[in-house]
Order: structure tokens, then sequence, then C-alpha cells
């Protein structure tokens, strides 16, 4: 698929490279933008490039943030000693729909994955330990998706804070094994929140 403008390549070229987006869809989008009008355009490339400007990681949950602390870190009305551990910011997302939980988030930015190359030290897990200390934390609840890669993280993190005085928990297995949270229903994800059981037992 070619056009004969090397300008409306190039622009398909970058709205490709977008994950999901073939180079139909982004052709498709491409003409769509071309029809809109000089103001129009401008309003939609400055939004991304506002956003990369100014959008930065909450310092205490390495949520995504406009501020140094995020909305829900700042936030005097949540439970600051119970702690939603998820893999990526797209899960803290998906809990937060669900409107079930009340308490903060710490984010990993990923899970252990020897296959991948990626270790501890690749993620925020220090971070979390500093913080059970720091804040006096008395509840860690795992919300990973089922798979090997979070089950090791999970195994992982709770070796490390068995010295703590801490309640680990895990999300009941509503989820079906292999399932993302980003892409479960809010009921499911609710559901599985409000049932979560002892970290160790949500297997059996």
């Amino acid at each position: 698929m070619s056009s004969s403008s090397k300008w409306i390549e190039t622009a398909v070229d970058q709205m490709s490279s977008l994950p999901g987006i073939g180079r139909k869809t982004a052709l498709r989008l491409v003409l769509d933008l071309l029809r809109r009008s000089n103001d129009e355009v401008e309003r939609f490339s400055s939004s991304f490039q506002l956003m990369k400007q100014h959008v930065q990681f909450c310092s205490n949950c390495h949520n995504l943030s406009d501020d140094k602390l995020c909305g829900i870190c700042s936030n005097d009305r949540r439970d600051k000693q119970t702690v939603c551990v998820v893999a990526d910011i797209r899960d803290v997302m998906a809990v937060e729909g669900t409107s079930q939980f009340h308490g903060l988030y710490h984010v990993l930015c990923g899970l252990i994955s020897p296959m991948d190359g990626i270790g501890p030290s690749d993620l925020t897990v220090q971070s979390l330990i500093e913080r059970c200390e720091r804040d006096h934390v008395t509840e860690i609840i795992f919300a990973f998706n089922a798979t090997m890669e979070g089950e090791t993280t999970a195994f992982y993190i709770s070796k490390k804070l068995q010295a703590l005085p801490i309640e680990i928990t895990s999300i009941a297995r509503g989820i079906a094994v292999g399932a993302e949270l980003e892409y479960t229903d809010e009921i499911t994800l609710g559901r599985s929140l409000q049932q979560r059981v002892p970290y160790g037992k949500a297997n059996h």
C-alpha cells in the first residue's frame, strides 16, 4: 500500500508504529486528520507534546501523575496502610474502575521474568520494601496476572517482606489463569478484590 504523497507515507509510518495499529488503520486515521482544520490538527499534536513534557511518575507509587504525587497518593481519604501491588499502570486503571478498593497502589513497572532477563533490580521492588517500612503498611495485596511471572514476583516480594508485621494477601482467583487484569470485567475484578485471601492460599 503506497501513497502518492511522501508526507502521507511518513505520517502513516509514524501512526503504524503504535501498538495495535496496522498500516490500513494508520492510513485511515491519517486521512481523517488530513480532512480536519489546521487548528484541530494543532490541538491534536500539541496534546501529545504537552503530555510528554508534563506527565511524570509519582514519587511514592510510580503511577502516572501531573505532579510529584499522584491524585491517589495525595488523597487523604484513601487508606494509606493498605497497598495494592500491580505490575503495570493499566492495572491501576483496571482496579480503580471497580470502585471496590480505597487504599493506595504500588506499580512495579513489570514482573520478574528470568526468560526475558527481567530481575527484581529492574523493577520498583526495593522502593516497595522501603515504603512498607517507612509508612507502616499493614496489608499488601498482590494483584498480578495469573501467570508464572506473576507467581514468581509475588513469591519473591513475600519473602522480602516476611520480617515485617504485614498481612500479605492476593486477589481471589475468579480471574482465569493466564488472563490479564486490564481485560478482566469490572465485576469479576471487584469481587476478586473483595474476596482476597492470604497469600499462599490463593491457588488452593
